[in-house]
């Protein structure tokens, strides 16, 4: 008897025991931590305690919208929050993963080292999440360039909130309200006594056509530019990053010649043996300054010599416009490499180049159809960012102010 007594108690405590716990609040959306960490507080106020502490990458939950703020709940049950431009939505994530997948096949145009750890960023902009670093004295490869606003705001996607279900009984009793429909419509105003002579057509010249306009690029961006760098970590990831702390890992034999200008890309062209050392002859594009929307100006080779025992230059072509990327080839007896370069009449053009001992000739020169650029912004804000389209060409007179001020430089 104790133990049937016992069994009801036991279900009683249970029940009560499930009852303290209130359900979990329903999400509205999902997102994911964009930056390296991501501090979640408890109120929205900025000096509020630290709810809980999260990595790129982690899963996160939207319980409420608050203007640009956001709550949001971990998959460890912590509630907090944060900024919505330091979220990233499932697109988001998607589009950086194939942006690391499609850089992975890209030919690098040089490792790059910096001094002082540098952020990596999902798009080229100041303002957008920053998902890792580059580590103080490390190496990076670099995949492209882009010119950018200093100033441009990064698109902030919003998740569509689920609409809560309506149950049954609610529903019904909207239904059997009762409906007020508008007031009546006032009686429409009597036509003027004149309104036969209103009614002839008059006799109007015909307009002239739109002349489209003379000049049809679009009108250059106001304002100070960014240049940046989409490299490559040893661990396969990829990101936006400002090129101007980068330095090109060449070595400092070679690197002393750039004259002030900056290098923006080496390869190795073979290798030369000098009593117990081992040389390597160099391809090189410089620029020689930044802001422009293409990535060098001028290339040069450097071959070592066995008889003053220092690097001389080969061949050297200025001013030129040339862009990315930059292919080298040294499987063969004689190296060889192409560089995209843009002609007098404003199309792309790739050049190939042998490099036959310490000669220097051109040996194919085709069109170029440019690659969309490696962008997490072109897919990654798809729902509320345009793709970004090819620049047109540029006009004959631009051409010719960019190599007159080149050749006064």
């Amino acid at each position: 008897m104790s133990l049937l007594r016992a069994v009801p108690c036991l279900l009683l405590s249970i029940l009560v025991s499930c009852a303290d716990h209130p359900p979990a609040e329903r999400a509205i959306g999902e997102a994911y931590a964009g930056p390296t960490t991501l501090t979640l507080r408890r109120e929205l106020a900025v000096k509020s305690p630290v709810s809980a502490t999260v990595k790129h990458g982690d899963k996160l939950e939207i319980l409420e919208y608050k203007h640009r703020l956001v709550r949001v709940r971990t998959l460890q049950g912590a509630e907090g929050w944060t900024d919505m431009r330091q979220l990233l939505m499932p697109e988001q994530m998607n589009a950086l993963r194939q942006m690391a997948e499609n850089a992975a096949h890209k030919p690098s145009q040089g490792a790059a080292t910096v001094f002082e750890s540098l952020n990596m960023h999902t798009e080229p902009s100041r303002i957008s999440p920053s998902f890792g670093q580059v580590p103080e004295n490390g190496k990076v490869d670099v995949i492209a360039h882009k010119l950018a606003p200093r100033n441009a705001a990064a698109p902030v996607s919003t998740p569509v909130p689920i609409k809560p279900s309506i149950s049954r009984k609610k529903a019904k009793d909207k239904a059997t309200q009762t409906r007020i429909g508008p007031p009546p419509r006032p009686p429409a105003p009597k036509p003027p006594e004149n309104w036969v002579a209103l009614s002839v057509p008059k006799l109007e010249p015909p307009a002239a056509p739109a002349s489209a306009p003379s000049n049809s690029h679009p009108p250059p961006v106001q304002g100070p530019m960014d240049d940046w760098s989409l490299v490559r970590t040893p661990d396969g990831r990829a990101g936006w990053v400002l090129t101007r702390p980068l330095a090109m890992a060449i070595p400092d034999e070679v690197a002393q010649y750039a004259e002030g200008h900056r290098i923006t890309s080496y390869f190795a062209l073979g290798k030369v043996e000098d009593g117990d050392s081992v040389k390597n002859n160099w391809l090189w594009t410089t620029i020689n300054k930044g802001s422009e929307p293409y990535e060098f100006d001028s290339f040069r080779i450097f071959v070592w010599s066995r008889k003053h025992h220092r690097y001389e230059t080969s061949y050297i072509e200025r001013n030129v416009i040339g862009h990315y990327p930059t292919e080298v080839n040294t499987s063969n007896a004689d190296p060889s490499f192409s560089l995209i370069l843009e002609a007098d009449d404003g199309h792309l053009y790739r050049k190939t180049y042998s490099f036959e001992g310490n000669r220097v000739r051109m040996v194919n020169k085709e069109p170029y159809n440019a690659e969309p650029q490696l962008d997490a912004a072109q897919s990654a804000h798809n729902a509320t960012s345009q793709p970004q389209q090819a620049a047109p060409p540029r006009s004959w007179l631009t051409r010719l102010k960019d190599r007159a001020r080149r050749l006064f430089r």
